[in-house]
């Protein structure tokens, strides 16, 4: 039962973070108005995200590591970046961290 709600924990943040890079470089805080090409930064995590949905441990191990790029854009930027793009990147650094402690239950709670 943990596994399933840590897993359902880990794929909401996942998904939360690609929902995130997109709305903020494209409408809510883009770099250029009209948007940017730092919205490339989401399809890195499109790669794992099937491996994510189908519970694939060998996925949730390495996009545990993934997740730590993302963490530190989120650092970066919200002390660098003005207004409501220091706010986004507040909610990308909780997204990132909310992943990470939920992949990491998923994969003590499915250990074998």
């Amino acid at each position: 039962m943990r596994g399933r709600a840590a897993w359902l924990a880990a794929c909401a943040a996942w998904i939360g973070l690609v929902l995130l890079g997109l709305a903020w470089e494209l409408r809510l805080a883009p770099l250029r108005p009209g948007g940017s090409w730092l919205v490339l930064k989401v399809v890195p995590l499109l790669f794992p995200l099937m491996g994510l949905l189908g519970g694939r441990r060998y996925t949730f191990k390495w996009s545990s590591l993934l997740v730590w790029a993302y963490m530190a854009e989120g650092a970066v930027r919200a002390f660098s970046d003005p207004g409501p793009s220091a706010r986004l990147a507040i909610l990308e650094i909780a997204l990132a961290s909310a992943f990470f402690a939920a992949a990491v239950a998923y994969l003590r709670a499915t250990r074998a």
